[in-house]
């Protein structure tokens, strides 16, 4: 066959196989149309409902209608069924379908949760839409507007701002609710935010993907957090897959999520399973815990991500594809019945493939024969300054190889350098803003977040309200100067005598001036306030000149401008506990020290009270 034969017969082929595929896709769209239309005939929808969860108490706000086609159908999956109906213009006719549905099956959740429905922005303002989502067709399944939110999809374009921003106010004042959805996902981006101003802001999936792994996208969720701080927005996440992107979204702030990881959607109205409301109640309180605590007092395994594991009988060949099929995995723990054996870093790993035979002798062997056996491992409750050291000592060619959490010998998870340098830096930072400028110490932002999680703790505690007797006259006659010392003195004393104490949490606060605060989880205390006393009746002596000393007084103005004899400084300790009395408020704590300390300052003389 010559060359132009060829060509003629190929171009021959080529139009048959084009002129087949037309045909195959037009019986394909034509089927497409015909189960559509058979599902709007027959109303022939299912309704799944995916609560939406508070991520600072789980609980649930509300649910979110999810419409699906007949099982088994093309329309199955909502992107066909409703790319099905844009391409009809038939939208209308299906979410009018899909929301009877929905709120046929809602009508028992109401008034207690709320109802979140997906609309079209290109619905939404339509007249029939209007006339249909009225109060009074509301009425015909009891339900308040109030209870209602309307998701408006980014993923479809507004045309015309104004009318749409008209009818949302409109929506707005009958008590509606508005929240874009598929935030990070669409086209209409900060325009749509400016124009409708919702009350809630759905993000993308896209963006809550690995968001623990992505230094970038928690950057971006913190400035949108910040943002709906503002401007009175609530966040929800969607998509939420792992109990790492759930850990991450509670410490960003995030107020509400869902996800499969949360709860799958379903037919029924589910309540939140148990272990999921623990991960979050329990992941709130190390948050408040984080808040006063620092890189020494913090656990390691309170920051840990929960990786998952392999077993040493894994082949090369099936780990070279979890690598490839997850590029943000570094390393994969070898465990054996909970019990680490090794740890495989990626970097290492395809080196070895990468020497002479390397592919040919490691791919189809065990990863026992790869792994590093003596990896660096550190117990669940080992401070975080402590394994930062631990692991900037390590070879230079394992600096950046995972430390692996142990917890009661058995494998926890991991943490990488970078995340002990971020968390590190991030506690320093959040503790520095609350210092006290002279002493160094905690102020009062921390001592009443302090304060209120031992309250809610129901844990044995003590509180010891400290303070300096005859300071005024002290500073008056030595100085400003010298009144900074003497403070920051009683600051050194109260750190070096509470470290020494065995209680477990013990905690140093300056409320201010002379007033200083220390907290311990145990009632033996007296111990530790005598050694306070002691020490401070020591050392202020050397803040005084020898024959105010040898005297025993120093001579002053009062308070109405007399000249009178005053005693060297004392200090005064008032403890409050629960032993007895149970305390709702810091300010009934503060109240009952205050009683308390009148009684130590009759005396001229430090000493304490404790309850």
């Amino acid at each position: 066959m010559d060359a132009i034969a060829i060509d003629f017969f190929n171009s021959y082929i080529s139009e048959e196989y084009n002129r087949d595929n037309v045909r195959k896709v037009e019986e394909s769209k034509a089927f497409l149309e015909k189960c559509f239309e058979d599902i709007l005939k027959k109303g022939d929808i299912r309704t799944f409902f995916q609560p939406i969860v508070s991520f600072e108490n789980a609980d649930i706000l509300g649910y979110e209608a999810l419409s699906r086609g007949p099982v088994g159908s093309p329309p199955e999956f909502p992107d066909i069924l409703f790319g099905t109906a844009r391409s009809l213009g038939r939208t209308w006719d299906l979410e009018s379908l899909c929301r009877t549905k929905a709120l046929t099956c809602a009508k028992g959740i109401f008034p207690e949760y709320m109802l979140f429905l997906n609309v079209d922005p290109n619905v939404i303002y339509d007249e029939k839409f209007i006339r249909g989502f009225t109060k009074k067709y509301l009425n015909k399944y009891n339900i308040d507007p109030e209870n209602i939110i309307f998701e408006i999809t980014e993923k479809s374009s507004v045309n015309d701002f104004k009318t749409f921003k008209n009818v949302i106010d409109n929506y707005k004042e009958q008590g509606y609710k508005i929240a874009i959805d598929d935030v990070g996902a669409g086209y209409s981006g900060l325009s749509l935010l400016a124009e409708i101003r919702p009350q809630y802001l759905k993000i993308d999936m896209s963006l809550i993907r690995d968001v623990d792994k992505d230094g970038l996208k928690q950057a971006l969720l913190k400035t949108l957090y910040d943002f709906c701080l503002v401007t009175n927005i609530k966040m929800i996440a969607e998509g939420i897959e792992t109990v790492n992107e759930l850990n991450t979204l509670i410490d960003i702030g995030v107020h509400y999520g869902q996800g499969y990881f949360i709860q799958r959607p379903s037919a029924e109205f589910k309540e939140l399973s148990a272990p999921v409301k623990k991960l979050i109640t329990d992941r709130n309180k190390l948050k408040k815990v984080a808040y006063y605590h620092n890189s020494s007092t913090i656990a390691i395994g309170d920051i840990a991500k929960i990786k998952e594991a392999v077993s040493p009988e894994t082949s090369g060949m099936e780990l070279f594809e979890k690598f490839n099929k997850n590029p943000n995995v570094r390393g994969i723990p070898v465990v054996d019945h909970n019990k680490l054996k090794g740890l495989v870093m990626k970097d290492k790993f395809f080196a070895k493939l990468g020497t002479k035979y390397g592919v040919a002798i490691f791919m189809n062997r065990p990863i026992a024969l790869l792994m590093n056996r003596n990896p660096l491992v550190v117990d669940y409750y080992t401070p975080l300054d402590q394994v930062s050291k631990l692991a900037m000592a390590r070879k230079e060619e394992e600096l950046y190889d995972y430390v692996v959490i142990i917890k009661k010998n058995d494998y926890y998870g991991i943490i990488t350098v970078k995340d002990l340098l971020e968390k590190s830096m991030q506690l320093k930072i959040n503790y520095a803003k609350h210092l006290n400028a002279l002493t160094g110490l905690p102020g009062n932002n921390l001592i009443e977040k302090k304060i209120l999680n031992l309250i809610d703790s129901n844990q044995p505690y003590t509180i010891l309200y400290i303070d300096a007797d005859n300071f005024k006259s002290y500073n008056d006659v030595y100085g400003f100067e010298n009144g900074d010392k003497l403070i920051q003195l009683i600051a050194q004393i109260l750190c070096e005598e509470t470290e020494k104490h065995p209680a477990a949490d013990k905690f140093v606060g300056h409320i201010g001036g002379d007033d200083f605060i220390v907290m311990l989880n145990e009632y033996s205390v007296q111990t530790l306030c005598d050694n306070i006393i002691r020490q401070f009746d020591t050392k202020v002596r050397d803040l005084y000149k020898t024959e105010d000393v040898a005297r025993e007084y120093i001579i002053a103005k009062n308070r109405h401008g007399e000249i009178e004899k005053f005693p060297l400084v004392t200090i005064s300790l008032a403890g409050i506990t629960n032993r007895y009395k149970k305390y709702a408020e810091p300010s009934e704590l503060a109240e009952a020290a205050s009683k308390m300390k009148k009684t130590c300052k009759l005396l001229w003389c430090s000493c304490s009270n404790i309850e």
